[in-house]
């Protein structure tokens, strides 16, 4: 790839049940421990399912000082908002800015971008109006009288699908290139790799990108439970006994910028984002392809962007949701790509949750520290690998990094496939 179009990453954050650091939220994967714990926004004890990776709500005021915002976004907004703003503070543009004089620094910000993914909401947004509605029992005549007064009026404002990037833009001074991407799984992937491209086609010098949600809410979890698509206890990826996915909620963020915009600052280097590719399989919305023609696809894609080879490859982050369908087209995926020994395989989502659209910007951000570490993270809770899926290069215990490249896998209701690949560098460009 030509250095025109390289892009960096100077900069990363992240939240979620297991912490609120990039440092604490790694420290607990290599532990083998899970944030998988009984729920607390609600009384889940006669619920399907009650236990998920959730955010203390200890938490949530520290992630955002402002009390007036706390008031005008959701939940997943506040993950969000952190995650970048965390990103954007360890890359240093801010002091960088700081140094120029007022026309270069109104230039700087009209060439700095936001791009964020979201799962597209929850359930939670229309709760609000459930007690007006138990009350007008039926007279909707009752319910548009008392609407006003009975629904908090920064209802709409909470609701609105592009609060990250509305916010970050005005928190942070960022009026360049941007984008909101609602695509459910994949939309923090999306978020990633549109920036990259905006940053490759000249839109712009530097992009934060972040993916969040928060898909632990009853309506949700009781829906995916109907589905058969959640986990009573534990989130099991490629697992004989794998009986489906436990939801997660936070955020995660990177920094990219152009080769160009690191080197005039001297930027540290965390990594940096080789390709990326995105395909739908086009067969239903829950169907997968049991061959993983989709994802192997989009793997190559990446690959071919990127302009390397399988063999190059050495460690994959796949999408592990510990559903017996995804999980088994997903080997079937590496199989079509890789031949019959994949590199070692590994998931995150057994200690973080599955946290919708945030889950492949977690996975990249975790991908990164294990590319700096040399190690590829065990899956603690994989007990025996399914026979149907054996042989599979996934293990329990920590496995040596054999080369510097990551792929990450992100999968979608309606057949999204999306891939990432990764280089670290702990170097200055």
């Amino acid at each position: 790839m030509s250095s025109a179009h390289r892009i960096l990453i100077t900069g990363t954050g992240a939240v979620c049940g297991a912490g609120r650091t990039v440092e604490s939220i790694w420290n607990l994967i290599l532990s083998g421990k899970s944030a998988v714990a009984p729920v607390t926004q609600w009384d889940a004890q006669q619920w399907p399912v009650g236990v998920a990776a959730e955010v203390p709500a200890s938490e949530l005021h520290a992630l955002v000082e402002d009390r007036r915002l706390q008031k005008m976004i959701s939940r997943a907004d506040l993950f969000g908002l952190y995650a970048a703003g965390e990103a954007i503070r360890e890359s240093g543009l801010a002091a960088q800015r700081g140094t120029l004089e007022a026309p270069a620094a109104a230039r700087f910000n009209d060439r700095s971008g936001v791009f964020a993914g979201s799962g597209g909401g929850t359930f939670r947004s229309t709760y609000e109006f459930f007690p007006l509605l138990t009350q007008a029992a039926g007279d909707l005549v009752a319910f548009g009288r008392d609407l006003e007064t009975a629904v908090d009026p920064m209802w709409l404002l909470r609701q609105l699908p592009n609060n990250v990037v509305c916010h970050l833009g005005i928190r942070h001074g960022f009026r360049g290139t941007n984008a909101c991407i609602t695509n459910q799984c994949v939309g923090g992937a999306m978020a990633v790799a549109e920036a990259a491209a905006a940053l490759r086609a000249g839109e712009a010098d530097r992009a934060v990108a972040v993916g969040h949600d928060a898909p632990i809410e009853p309506e949700t979890m009781l829906h995916y439970h109907n589905l058969g698509l959640l986990a009573p206890h534990a989130l099991r990826p490629f697992d004989r006994s794998r009986a489906g996915t436990i939801f997660g909620e936070g955020a995660a963020a990177v920094m990219l910028e152009t080769l160009a915009s690191a080197q005039a600052r001297g930027a540290p280097v965390l990594g940096e984002l080789l390709g990326s590719g995105c395909v739908t399989e086009a067969t239903g919305i829950l169907d997968v392809l049991p061959d993983g023609e989709g994802l192997a696809r989009a793997i190559e894609l990446a690959l071919d962007e990127a302009g390397v080879s399988p063999e190059e490859v050495g460690m994959v982050v796949a999408h592990g949701n510990g559903t017996q369908a995804s999980d088994a087209s997903e080997v079937a995926a590496l199989r079509r790509v890789f031949g019959p020994a994949p590199p070692h395989v590994t998931s995150f989502k057994w200690a973080l949750g599955h946290a919708i659209a945030a889950s492949a910007t977690l996975d990249l951000v975790m991908a990164l520290r294990a590319l700096q570490q040399g190690v590829v993270p065990g899956i603690a809770t994989l007990d025996e690998l399914d026979p149907a899926l054996a042989p599979f290069p996934v293990s329990p215990n920590h496995q040596p990094l054999r080369r510097d490249l990551a792929l990450i896998c992100s999968r979608g209701f309606g057949g999204m496939n999306v891939a990432l690949l990764l280089r670290a560098g702990s170097f200055r460009s």
